[in-house]
């Protein structure tokens, strides 16, 4: 019945999706205990909801993601607002470019060696390796970068999601495990792993941290898609 409701009903998954996605985030804002506000992600909340919706009702997610789907033509769109925090931050970039770069490309090249170690421990195929290169990126890039790969967009989306979650989630006992103190590598840190869930985390650490991690997201990505491009090579 409701797997026949969300067929005929076009719109119903986007307002869903929209609807307990603001009602986690105004549920996290609310928040005054800040061990619980990782765990209130509304990304996170949203996706275990839609989940419990799908296994409830016995929907199938073709049929969710037809009506949701209207929410993946503001990727690109997106993609092309990355260069408003990369001109906003440029300062930093100015200030110490060195560092900054080098930061963000080992972080870069980090995942993507990552990857390719788990890759071949594991005896993924081509198009797997490849399907989880982009996973530390903005889904904005990470999607269609899959895709012109050859990889699975739809596994992408949920390894960045994963991966984004995860980041924002352990973030803060990474910094004290390691004891990592400067704002600037804790920004980089955060934007260049987890991208804009790591950023969202890098907000509530500083001003520093949350703009050095809004630059790395816009430098990791376009640093991204010529490591990917050039590790898609690498055979498995």
């Amino acid at each position: 019945m409701i797997d026949s409701f969300l067929q005929q009903t076009s719109y119903f998954a986007l307002a869903f999706s929209f609807a307990v996605y603001y009602a986690a985030l105004s549920l996290q804002k609310r928040c005054r205990v800040a061990a619980l506000k990782p765990l209130l992600n509304p990304l996170l909340i949203t996706v275990l909801l839609t989940i419990a919706l799908l296994l409830a009702t016995n929907t199938s997610y073709e049929t969710f993601q037809a009506g949701a789907s209207h929410l993946s033509y503001l990727l690109t769109p997106t993609t092309v607002c990355l260069a408003v925090p990369l001109y906003e931050k440029i300062g930093y970039l100015k200030k110490m470019p060195v560092a900054i770069l080098v930061g963000i490309l080992s972080g870069v090249l980090a995942s993507a060696l990552s990857i390719l170690g788990m890759s071949l421990l594991f005896g993924l195929t081509s198009q797997q390796y490849i399907t989880l290169l982009p996973k530390s990126v903005t889904m904005a890039i990470g999607m269609d970068l899959s895709s012109e790969l050859g990889g699975l967009s739809s596994i992408t989306v949920a390894a960045i999601t994963v991966t984004g979650l995860f980041g924002n989630l352990v973030a803060s006992y990474v910094f004290k495990l390691f004891r990592i103190t400067h704002p600037v590598a804790k920004g980089l840190a955060c934007g260049t792993a987890s991208h804009a869930m790591g950023t969202a985390r890098a907000a509530e650490l500083g001003k520093t941290e949350e703009a050095m991690s809004g630059l790395a997201i816009a430098v990791a990505g376009l640093m991204t898609v010529l490591a990917a491009t050039l590790f898609s090579y690498i055979p498995v």
